[in-house]
């Protein structure tokens, strides 16, 4: 191997056995992971941070500590547990998975990348973190952060391309070491979330700053990825109606959810986004409940 590329991986390791953050889903005692808490986290930590996860991860993994639990309920379970994390259709399809393992895995998360990308909800990313960090499976994993530290550090730019180049993949196969794969995924991983962060990067804290090819240009400015905004958006409305739904423990009227905001045409139209989604049912006429309200009854 390479000796600078050797050095490289033991300055991010030794930095990352110091520094890694204790979350559940992460093996403790240099013992793997649950490969159901993997596959949960990631889940819900796309696009949302780490901190608005943690409380919901573990509530859900007290209610649903394997698979086979969360496919014993209900798809409107899943939706209210799932709370104001975002982008709830997530939760279905979480549950879609889980009902997957248990009819096609006996209720065991698979252990490869071509299994796991044929359950519901699963792409690319999340196939080779799980095959990754639950099995150690050598796998190119490719979040934002990861990106944003080999665009920094090889590339010499601020921010990487708004979606994964042929060129990063490359670069990141060259990157990964030959053992320790999961580890390395993990380590550059939390060196994006807590140090080369998108807008105030801590470079007096990286363990390898006098590599940063972005620093040694003298921090040439990109263009920043767009926020994504909130007030006023359809997604505002959407996550109104839901709470609205989530908070009753029976169906509600529609004044009830006509209620949460002004603009009817808006309205209507995120209610019906939520109808076709799968997240809401009509269960009589104007009368709304949360998917699989009546199951066990």
């Amino acid at each position: 191997m390479d000796p600078q590329l050797s050095s490289l991986h033991d300055d991010v390791l030794a930095w990352f056995a110091e520094h890694r953050r204790d979350l559940p889903w992460r093996g403790r005692d240099g013992g793997r992971p649950d490969p159901w808490a993997v596959m949960v986290s990631e889940f819900m930590l796309q696009q949302t941070p780490v901190a608005r996860v943690l409380p919901v991860f573990e509530a859900w993994m007290e209610v649903w500590p394997a698979a086979a639990d969360l496919a014993a309920a209900t798809t409107g379970d899943a939706v209210r547990a799932w709370g104001r994390l975002g982008y709830p259709r997530r939760a279905l399809r979480l549950h879609a998975a889980a009902t997957a393992i248990v009819h096609q895995h006996a209720g065991r998360v698979p252990d490869t990348y071509e299994a796991l990308l044929e359950l519901p909800g699963v792409g690319d990313y999340t196939a080779a973190a799980i095959a990754s960090f639950a099995y150690g499976r050598r796998m190119l994993v490719l979040d934002t952060n990861v990106r944003r530290v080999f665009s920094r550090v090889v590339r010499g730019q601020q921010y990487p391309p708004r979606s994964v180049t042929s060129e990063e993949r490359r670069l990141g196969q060259e990157l990964m070491p030959v053992e320790g794969a999961d580890v390395w995924a993990a380590a550059t991983m939390e060196l994006g979330a807590l140090v080369c962060t998108a807008r105030a990067p801590r470079c007096d804290a990286c363990p390898i700053v006098d590599r940063c090819a972005w620093r040694a240009a003298g921090y040439p400015q990109g263009e920043q990825p767009k926020g994504q905004t909130w007030h006023g958006t359809d997604r505002q409305v959407r996550g109104r109606l839901l709470a609205v739904l989530r908070e009753s423990p029976e169906p509600v009227l529609k004044g009830a959810l006509d209620a949460v905001w002004d603009d009817a045409g808006q309205r209507d139209r995120c209610l019906a986004g939520l109808l076709d989604d799968g997240l809401v049912e009509l269960v009589a006429d104007d009368v709304f409940a949360l998917p699989g309200h009546d199951e066990g009854r």
